[in-house]
């Protein structure tokens, strides 16, 4: 650990819920992200993800996660509009002010995220959250296919997230919200 480089943000993704807990590839990437930051390889954490209906909220699971694990809540940014790996991109990037950051994901996913995000001008290195088996782990290293296609075309023609919002200065004040749902 003490090896990987210093990153002053980094960027986990979401992964899917089981009702208030996260799934298998979701909590293994918030330990790792976690971990990360109680080693000081990173200062700050945006977690990214769905949000998009009542009945599914990953971003409360995600930072409940982070608060009972020991992460300060003044460090913890939240883009409540992280539906897709480009829309995470491109919104620290623009909403996020994002200039370089450490990407925390599993291994299939690594690759396309941190190509995604040199190309919109984010220095980026991965860290990979795999840990043991996976549910679903061929079907999902295969689905990345159509994945890393969709990607380019997103790249080329510089496609805008659906929600873009207000800039949230990832050096500001964090919009970890306190009177949200523990």
């Amino acid at each position: 650990m003490k090896k990987f480089p210093k990153n002053d943000v980094g960027i986990i993704f979401g992964a899917g819920i089981s009702g208030d807990q996260p799934g298998k590839y979701l909590k293994d990437r918030l330990d790792a992200g976690i971990q990360l930051y109680k080693s000081n390889r990173i200062n700050k954490i945006l977690l990214s993800g769905d949000n998009g209906q009542q009945a599914y909220d990953e971003l409360t699971v995600m930072k409940n996660y982070c608060f009972r694990n020991g992460v300060d809540t003044t460090k913890i940014f939240i883009d409540y509009a992280g539906f897709d790996t480009y829309s995470t991109m491109y919104r620290a990037k623009y909403i996020f002010k994002i200039k370089k950051a450490t990407l925390v994901s599993q291994e299939y996913h690594l690759n396309r995220a941190i190509y995604i995000g040199q190309k919109l001008g984010i220095k980026c290195v991965g860290y990979s959250a795999n840990e043991g088996e996976y549910p679903g782990y061929k079907y999902v290293t295969f689905r990345e296919y159509g994945s890393i296609f969709k990607s380019f075309f997103d790249v080329l023609r510089n496609r805008e997230p659906r929600f873009l919002g207000n800039s949230i200065d990832i050096n500001g004040i964090s919009n970890y919200s306190k009177e949200d749902k523990r």
